[in-house]
């Protein structure tokens, strides 16, 4: 008996073995026993990843190191390395330098001389090299320097071996330019600790054994720690005169105080020392204090205050000018701001930080782990309260639950979002409102905690790692017709990829498909690819060869774009390198990039291809002007580090294999249940795909055929992109599953629509 068998759609991603008997699962009709290096798209196909783009090597690849995203604006973003106390920046998978330096002469020898008067170099840092002329060797290499004078340096290579110029050819010009790098306060053993939130130009960074510190970038090159101290911004008057006029009659101490008010957000200052006692009898006619201000650099008003029983109560607001107080009565319901002393000492740090309603949000102190504070209503940083209390003040209150929880996130979203280590809360206001002291209502919404992972926020939603454990889970406001908010573990369907393994890391991108990022501890990344209105939570994972330690995106331009810390053996050397996931989309197969750690050329045909200093020693495959090249190893050329190609090409891409595997689930149809306990075989396959090239399918991956698609295209260059569906006889298999595997090992692009598999049945 001979059946076929068609699949539509992969959205739903890769399915646990514990379920393949469960072919009444909507999950069945569209799952993957496997999708290696493929990424299922929302809409249904499977297709293979892109490449990573090699940008830098760390600083010290002997140390862990993490990625931090930094969006500043609509077209610009960085990616912040933080390393051992230090923070350098990449975009565009390119790294942040300094203005270049012209140096001025160089030597033929081992190792080469540099000179360049009064450089400014230390050992150990890092330059870029461009526009060499003569000894073109340099040209496109990071090297580190070696000073021998103020004067005078040489160089290493990024592994610490020296540079020897003797048979560079004449140095004849050319210009350094020096890593841009800051001094950070964060040592390597708590940079995954830290939990980061950004306004505008400025990214706030929190860690329980930290004060609290603001990134600010200033300018290009111009980026500055800060800590981050709890106060108004513009500072409190000097001292308040205070002058009476003076009918005949018995008299009365009366004491005066003023704030000044921040020009453009009028934010109060604390109050200034108390006047001297003005001695006047106010209640009689034609009797008045005259009150004077302190000028405050920044002020466009002050406000007055007079003491009435032990208060200060608000008499009136001047431009600086003197306020006459005759008789005024003090409203004692405004009152100067008072300081909060808060998260200024070892064990008050907060753990925790967000923006939410024109306020900062900080908690999770090792000494008050439920502790949540908030600041004054639209400032970044003050903490001052009233009494009585005002709707603006800042906010400080406790997540009351049964067992003692640390907040470990505060996140934005419909209300403000508290993961704790023991559940969710939200915190909303008891009006429907604003949040304020006097309406804030946080109650308890899962009782599922979150691990101190810094979390996914989407559209609605926020996604984060389990507190025991290591699955994901949803947290999303679901509208008023479905209850406000819930939770789901959306790893159930795949909960063999967490089992056993932790998640260090999470990271988002939007476009071109939304997908989740997950940084396993084993170093393998898998990726979600999340359309909840669709219902498309689709598992796949990926590889390279190496390790994933580190993930973070940042959109640039159209796309959003993962980076990547990849650990890496080369050259018998441990490395670290910095690696920019390369977009999917090409207008031509020549423009393709389906090769990781790799570097691309775009310009006259050419055999040597320099640049690959960090890959030496290794065996790179090529896509030159579309046509692959296997089995190519790294080593000297003429100019540099690289390969040697035997026909010239425009448009190469050279990098490390990445190999790309899917596997469908076990043939099973509901149907009485059809081809359950019998043996079976694929005899074809019927595959449509889209723009793809070099496709491979069979029973299992040892076992598989190339499809042909070779048809009127002239010998010698590459076959047309295939769009179309094509046929495959397979390699015989008997067996109980019937499952077929397709396989993409060489840099072409594939993406697979829909499988139809002709199956005979045996007894």
């Amino acid at each position: 008996m001979t059946v076929k068998t068609i699949t539509r759609s992969y959205a739903g991603g890769i399915v646990t073995p514990e379920l393949f008997a469960r072919f009444d699962l909507t999950k069945n009709q569209t799952g993957l026993a496997d999708a290696i290096n493929f990424h299922i798209l929302p809409h249904g196909p499977a297709a293979n990843r892109a490449g990573l783009q090699y940008t830098l090597e760390v600083k010290d690849s002997s140390a862990v190191t993490c990625l931090i995203p930094f969006v500043y604006s609509t077209t610009q973003s960085m990616v912040l390395e933080f390393g051992n106390l230090y923070v350098r920046f990449h975009t565009q998978a390119g790294t942040l330098l300094e203005a270049a330096q012209s140096i001025t002469s160089a030597t033929n020898a081992s190792p080469g001389v540099f000179t360049k008067v009064g450089h400014g170099y230390t050992t150990g840092q890092w330059i870029y090299w461009s526009a060499v002329t003569g000894m073109t060797h340099l040209n496109g290499r990071y090297l580190k320097v070696v000073v021998l004078s103020p004067n005078t340096f040489s160089l290493t290579d990024l592994a610490g071996n020296a540079i020897n110029t003797t048979t560079y050819g004449a140095f004849t010009g050319g210009n350094a330019a020096r890593v841009y790098e800051i001094v950070s306060p964060y040592a390597t053993a708590d940079l995954f600790a830290l939990h980061y939130t950004q306004s505008n130009d400025v990214l706030t960074l929190t860690h329980n054994g930290y004060q609290q510190r603001e990134l600010r970038r200033l300018g290009a090159t111009n980026w500055t720690f800060t800590a981050l101290a709890f106060a108004p911004t513009i500072a409190a008057p000097a001292s308040t005169a205070a002058a009476a006029t003076v009918a005949v009659g018995a008299t009365t101490n009366y004491f005066y105080c003023s704030t000044a008010l921040a020009s453009g957000t009028l934010e109060e200052s604390y109050q200034s020392p108390s006047s001297a006692a003005a001695n006047n009898k106010l209640s009689t006619a034609g009797n008045y204090n005259t009150v004077t201000p302190a000028i405050v650099t920044g002020a466009v008003r002050y406000n007055i205050y007079r003491l009435l029983n032990g208060l200060w109560g608000f008499v009136g607001q001047t431009d600086g000018s003197a306020l006459i107080d005759d008789n005024i009565t003090p409203d004692t319901t405004k009152t100067p701001p008072l300081a909060d002393n808060v998260m200024a000492a070892v064990g008050d740090y907060p753990g925790a930080v967000g923006y939410q309603q024109g306020r900062r949000w900080f908690a999770g102190t090792v000494n008050d782990p439920g502790r949540v504070l908030a600041t004054k209503s639209g400032t970044e940083s003050n903490m001052t309260y009233s009494i009585p209390t005002r709707d603006d003040d800042r906010l400080s209150f406790r997540v009351a639950a049964r067992q003692a929880n640390t907040v470990r996130h505060i996140v934005p979203l419909e209300d403000v979002v508290l993961l704790t280590s023991g559940g969710v809360f939200v915190v909303a206001s008891a009006a429907g409102a604003t949040i304020t002291g006097a309406t804030l209502d946080p109650r308890p919404k899962g009782r599922i905690g979150a691990s101190n992972v810094q979390p996914i926020i989407t559209d609605t939603s926020v996604l984060y790692g389990y507190d025991r454990g290591n699955r994901v889970r949803e947290f999303a406001y679901r509208g008023d017709n479905s209850g406000g908010y819930g939770g789901r573990d959306i790893s159930i369907m795949a909960p063999h990829l967490f089992d056993k393994y932790t998640n260090t890391q999470m990271a988002f991108t939007q476009a071109p498909h939304p997908t989740a990022w997950f940084v396993r501890s084993d170093g393998v990344l898998l990726g979600m690819t999340y359309v909840p209105e669709h219902q498309v939570e689709a598992w796949h994972t990926h590889a390279t060869n190496g390790y994933f330690e580190s993930i973070c995106s940042v959109p640039e331009g159209s796309e959003d774009v993962l980076y990547a810390i990849v650990r890496r053996t080369v050259n018998g050397r441990t490395v670290r390198y910095v690696e920019r996931l390369h977009s999917r989309l090409f207008a031509t197969l020549t423009d393709a990039f389906f090769l990781d750690s790799a570097i691309s050329y775009n310009g006259a045909p050419a055999t040597v291809f320099t640049g690959l200093d960090h890959l030496l020693g290794e065996t790179v495959n090529v896509l030159a002007d579309g046509a692959v090249v296997r089995g190519l190893v790294v080593g000297p050329v003429t100019g540099g580090i690289g390969v040697t190609l035997d026909e010239p090409a425009s448009k190469v891409c050279i990098g490390l294999q990445i190999t790309a595997r899917m596997k469908t689930l076990p043939l099973a149809m509901e149907t009485q249940a059809l081809g359950q306990g019998l043996q079976k075989n694929v005899n074809k396959v019927y595959l449509r795909v889209h723009e793809s090239s070099g496709i491979f399918a069979g029973p299992t991956y040892d076992r598989l055929k190339e499809v042909k698609q070779r048809k009127t295209e002239p010998y010698g260059s590459p076959p047309d992109l295939v769009n179309e569906e094509t046929g495959l006889v397979t390699s015989p298999d008997w067996n109980a599953h019937a499952q077929m595997c397709v396989q993409q090992a060489d840099p072409l692009p594939i993406t697979l629509l829909s499988m139809v598999l002709e199956v005979a049945l045996g007894g």
